[in-house]
This record gives C-alpha cells, sequence and structure tokens, in this order.
C-alpha cells in the first residue's frame, strides 16, 4: 500500500473545517489532542489524521459521559474568560502608559488647554487697560498701530512660550485617582 500523500494545513482552516476558533485549536494542540508536524513553512496539521484525531476525541468525550452541550458551553465559557483576561490586560496597559505619561485622558487634555485659553483669554482681557494711558498721549494713527503691534507681539511671544508640562498632566491623574504625591507625603512627615 503506497504511502497517501500529506495535505498540510494552517491553524485558521482547520479552525473554519471544526467550526472553532484558532485559539481553541491551539488550545486542543497543546492538549495532545490535534498533532502538528513540522514543515518549512513552520508546524501544520495533516488534514486526514487531524480530522481522525479529532473525530476520536469527541467519540471519547461522549463516551464520558459529558453531553456536547456541556463541553460546548464548557468552550464558551473558557473563551470567554480568555477574552476578559485580555481584555483586562489591555486596561492595565493603558492605565500604566496613564501613568507613565504615554497617554492622556481626554478630559485631561480638555482642562489642560482650557487653563490655556483663559489664560489668553485673561491677556487680550488685560490689553486695552494696560495700553489706554499710553494711547491717549499717542496723537497719530500709524503710531497707535504701532505701539499696538508692540504689545501684540509681546503677547504672542509670551504665549509662544507655552510648552507642554508632563506634570501638570500628571498631577490631574493623581488628583482624578486619588492619590498623594509623593512631596505632600515628604512634606507631612517634616512638619510632624
Amino acid at each position: 500500500m503506497a504511502e497517501q500523500k500529506k495535505n498540510y494545513q494552517k491553524v485558521e482552516v482547520i479552525a473554519r473545517l471544526f467550526g472553532k476558533t484558532a485559539r481553541r485549536i491551539y488550545q486542543l494542540t497543546q492538549d495532545g489532542v490535534l498533532p502538528t508536524e513540522p514543515t518549512p513553512e513552520g508546524n501544520r496539521y495533516d488534514l486526514l489524521p487531524t480530522v481522525q484525531r479529532y473525530i476520536q476525541y469527541l467519540e471519547e468525550k461522549n463516551k464520558s459521559g459529558q453531553p456536547a452541550a456541556v463541553t460546548e458551553k464548557l468552550e464558551k465559557k473558557l473563551d470567554a474568560e480568555i477574552k476578559y483576561k485580555e481584555a483586562k490586560a489591555g486596561k492595565a496597559k493603558l492605565e500604566l502608559d496613564e501613568l507613565k505619561g504615554k497617554l492622556h485622558r481626554s478630559e485631561d487634555i480638555e482642562k489642560i488647554t482650557n487653563e490655556l485659553v483663559f489664560s489668553v483669554r485673561s491677556m487680550l482681557l488685560a490689553l486695552p487697560g494696560r495700553v489706554a494711558m499710553d494711547l491717549a498721549a499717542i496723537n497719530t494713527a500709524p503710531a497707535v498701530s504701532e505701539y499696538m503691534a508692540r504689545h501684540v507681539a509681546a503677547l504672542l511671544d509670551e504665549l509662544a512660550t507655552h510648552e507642554y508640562n508632563p506634570e501638570a498632566y500628571a498631577q490631574l491623574v493623581r488628583e482624578r485617582e486619588g492619590w498623594e504625591t509623593a512631596d505632600n507625603d515628604g512634606d507631612d512627615e517634616e512638619e510632624v
């Protein structure tokens, strides 16, 4: 009897064939249910032995007295737990990035931006009071224009010095999370 030609398939093909997720196929492989063989493209599933082993696995499962519905529910529960843990890990990574200052919440950015806008607003509202007396003494339109241009340029120069302050964002995170700053902890001990 001639040796049968091997039909190597990727995990995605086996998953579609069995109506399972690739994650479940990997789990069955780790449990020793489904065999893989090394190929030049990586480990692959030989289709015929894989189908035979999966059928054998299902038959043994049915003999153990566990109904297929229970097994399916257990598989769904396992998948749900995996998704939950992956989501939890993703959330923890985002929180860590936020604590490291690599990620900022939109409400923090909005608060800092609003503070900057109010600062600019205050500068602009203060301008008339700052220049009114000097402008009253100036008699020509070109001189008023040149005087105002200097003051507006000074305001713009002051705004140009505004820089991103990571400590300001870190402080917002500490306040939102209800954490005390390291500086406050040390100061309290010294005062006692």
